[in-house]
C-alpha cells in the first residue's frame, strides 16, 4: 500500500506528438452532433496482461506512430467566425500521465474499487483557453507484476464511444507494426443536414427543457453516485435469451440486460407499481444508414431516443418494447435529431446524458480486438462518460476475452452501473440480477 492509502500513483506528465507532422494549415470542424456533446466527457481503460513488447516506452513510441493517422486528435478546439467549433491540427499533441499501481493486473482486478479504477483515466476540463488545452489524455499504468492499464479520456466532442474504442484499436495495431484495420474517416460534413431538412425530434425537446446546463448546479444538487461492473457469462447470456424468446423471440442480449436492469432501478426507485416508466436508450448507427457510414467514422454517431414500457407487464414485455424501439430505428429519425439540433444550435447546448436513467449499448464495439501484442486481448475494458447527471446510466459492453466462448448473440456482456448511491445499494443488491450469476467488480461510490 502507497503512502496516504492510494494504490495508484502518478509520477510525471509529458506529451507526444505525431511521428509525422500534419500539413500546416489543416483544420478540422465538429459536425452538430459533435457540437451536441460538449458537456460530456469519455473515459476507458483497457487491461493488459505482461508481455515482451509491452513496456512504457514501446507503447509511446507506437502511439506517436498512431496520432499521424489522427490529426485532430492532436489539434487545439477554438471558435471560428459563426462561434462554431473547429479543431486546428497543429500537431500539439496528447497528454501522457505515467504512473504505477501497488497491485498485479489479477489483485487489481479482484479487489479495486470503482473510485480507485477512476484513478487510471487522468483528466482536465477544459479550462478558460481551450487553445491550450489537449482535448485527449492518455495514462500508462504499470501493475507490480509489469502488466498494464491504458487509460483514455477525452472529450465527447471529438467522440463518441465507438470511435474512441477504434483509436485504442489502432494504437495497438501501430504497437504490433500491423495495418490499421479500421482507419479514421475523417469526414465531418457526412452529418451536414439535408437540403431540405425536417427538425422534428420531440424527445430532443423535452429533454433540453429537462436537463441542467450549470456543472455547479449539478455539483451542488450533493447526490453522491455508486458504479458497478456486471460481467454476464456466454451461459448466462443464453440462460437470459431462453427465458425470454418464448415471449420474445427476435430478443437480443442488450435487450434482455437493458430492460433487467431498468426494472431492478426501478423496484429501488419504489417505481415498480407505478405503471408506465421511460428510458434513454444511446444507439450507434453508423451502419444504420442508406449509405453507411464507415466503420471508423471519427466523431459523433449516437441517437438519443426514448423508450416506453409498463413495468406491471414484467421483464419479457420490457425487453421487448426496448428491443422494438432499437430495431425500428430509422434514417429518419437521425436526420430529424440532427437537423432539430443544427436549428438550434445558437440557442446553447444541454445534458445529453440525463436527468433520466439512460441506457448506452456499446455492445458491438470491438473492445477485445484492440491487441497491443499478437493474440494478447485485454483481459477487461471499463467505459464510462463524464458530465452524465439524474438518475443514472447503464452501460452494456462487450465481454471480456476470456469469457467470449461463442460469437453474436451468445457471447458473455458486461454491464457498467453508475446510479445515486441510495439506489445503488439496493439495485446492486438485486435478486433478480444476482440470480442470474454475474461477477461483480469495481464496485463502490465514486
Amino acid at each position: 500500500m502507497t503512502a496516504g492509502g492510494r494504490r495508484v500513483i502518478a509520477y510525471a506528465k509529458s506529451t507526444v506528438v505525431s511521428s509525422t507532422p500534419v500539413r500546416p494549415g489543416k483544420t478540422y470542424p465538429l459536425s452538430v452532433l459533435d457540437h451536441a456533446m460538449g458537456l460530456h466527457s469519455l473515459h476507458m481503460v483497457f487491461y493488459f496482461r505482461p508481455g515482451p513488447t509491452l513496456d512504457r516506452a514501446r507503447l509511446k513510441e507506437s502511439l506517436s506512430d498512431m496520432l499521424w493517422h489522427f490529426p485532430a486528435a492532436t489539434g487545439r478546439l477554438c471558435l471560428d467566425e459563426g462561434k462554431k467549433w473547429l479543431v486546428k491540427c497543429n500537431d500539439a499533441g496528447v497528454r501522457v500521465v505515467d504512473a504505477r499501481a501497488a497491485a498485479t493486473l489479477e489483485e487489481w482486478i479482484a479487489t479495486a474499487t470503482a473510485a480507485e479504477e477512476r484513478e487510471l483515466a487522468y483528466w482536465e476540463p477544459m479550462g478558460d483557453d481551450p487553445s491550450i488545452w489537449s482535448c485527449f489524455y492518455v495514462q500508462i499504468t504499470e501493475f507490480s507484476d509489469m502488466g498494464y492499464a491504458v487509460g483514455l479520456s477525452c472529450t465527447h466532442l471529438h467522440v463518441d464511444p465507438t470511435c474512441a474504442v477504434l483509436i485504442i484499436k489502432a494504437w495497438g495495431d501501430c504497437h504490433r507494426r500491423a495495418c490499421i484495420v479500421n482507419p479514421p474517416f475523417l469526414y465531418p460534413p457526412a452529418l451536414l443536414p439535408r437540403p431540405e431538412p425536417n427538425p422534428s425530434a420531440p424527445f430532443l425537446s423535452l429533454k433540453s427543457s429537462l436537463s441542467s446546463t450549470n456543472p455547479a448546479a449539478v455539483a451542488a444538487s450533493g447526490r453522491r453516485m455508486s458504479s458497478a461492473t456486471f460481467h454476464f457469462s456466454a451461459a448466462a447470456v443464453r440462460s437470459l435469451l431462453a427465458d425470454l424468446r418464448p415471449d420474445f423471440p427476435a430478443a437480443t442480449p442488450f435487450d434482455a440486460l437493458a430492460a433487467l436492469f431498468w426494472l431492478a432501478v426501478a423496484r429501488a426507485a419504489g417505481q415498480r407499481d407505478a405503471g408506465a416508466g421511460a428510458l434513454t436508450v444511446v444507439t450507434d448507427f453508423r451502419k444504420r444508414m442508406y449509405a453507411p457510414l464507415p466503420h471508423g467514422f471519427y466523431g459523433n454517431a449516437a441517437h438519443f431516443s426514448r423508450v416506453e414500457a409498463d413495468f406491471a407487464a414484467g421483464w419479457a414485455s420490457v425487453a421487448a418494447a426496448v428491443g422494438r424501439h432499437v430495431a425500428g430505428l430509422v434514417e429518419e429519425d437521425y436526420w430529424s435529431a440532427i437537423e432539430w439540433l443544427a436549428a438550434r444550435r445558437e440557442s446553447g447546448v444541454f445534458r445529453m446524458y440525463g436527468p433520466e436513467l439512460t441506457c448506452v449499448k456499446m455492445d458491438h464495439v470491438l473492445a477485445y480486438q484492440v491487441e497491443m501484442a499478437e493474440g494478447a486481448a485485454p483481459v477487461h475494458m471499463s467505459c464510462w462518460v463524464g458530465g452524465a447527471e439524474g438518475e443514472g446510466m447503464v452501460v452494456v459492453l462487450p465481454a471480456p476475452a476470456a469469457a467470449v466462448v461463442a460469437e453474436g448473440d451468445e457471447a458473455g456482456r458486461a454491464v457498467e452501473v453508475a446510479l445515486p448511491a441510495e439506489l445503488a445499494e439496493k439495485v446492486f443488491r438485486d435478486e433478480e440480477i444476482l440470480r442470474r450469476g454475474p461477477t461483480v467488480l469495481f464496485s463502490g461510490k465514486i
